[in-house]
């Protein structure tokens, strides 16, 4: 059975995350949605309202997500060593080099795959920062 793990904060859950949840599970038969920290997504993120606990609570509620853990503050590939699996998604947005992280997986000794996912949802709220700056706004 391959296994596909999907990362993200998941701030805000919006139609683009779904549609790179649904992309991420389509490379393989089980996926695992790794939710970033508190402390780890508010060093990279200017916004953040909504705690670890309840973003991993949602995230492992939808149907495309057969399971849901929290990162690891000090070694984001603490997680990956302990789950293995067969690809690693990446959504289009995500600040990573497919090459680096392929370069440190094999370091470690995992022959993970890392795949970009391009899709992108064409809404108009489809973003966390577009979804924030709507609200401060005033949803107009």
């Amino acid at each position: 059975m391959r296994l596909v793990i999907a990362t993200g904060v998941f701030e805000l859950l919006h139609p683009g995350h779904l549609m790179f949840l649904r992309e991420a599970r389509k490379l393989g038969e089980r996926l695992v949605v790794i939710v970033a920290r508190d402390s780890t997504a508010a060093s990279r993120k200017e916004h953040f309202f909504v705690p670890e606990s309840q973003r991993l609570e949602v995230v492992k509620s939808l149907e495309m997500v057969d399971d849901a853990v929290l990162g690891d503050e000090d070694d984001m590939f603490r997680p990956v060593e302990r789950l293995r699996p067969d690809v690693i998604a990446l959504g289009f947005d995500q600040d990573f080099d497919e090459a680096d992280i392929e370069k440190e997986l094999r370091r470690r000794g995992l022959k993970t795959r890392v795949v970009r996912v391009n899709a992108v949802h064409a809404g108009d709220l489809c973003g966390s920062k577009k979804i924030i700056n709507h609200i401060r706004e005033g949803c107009r």
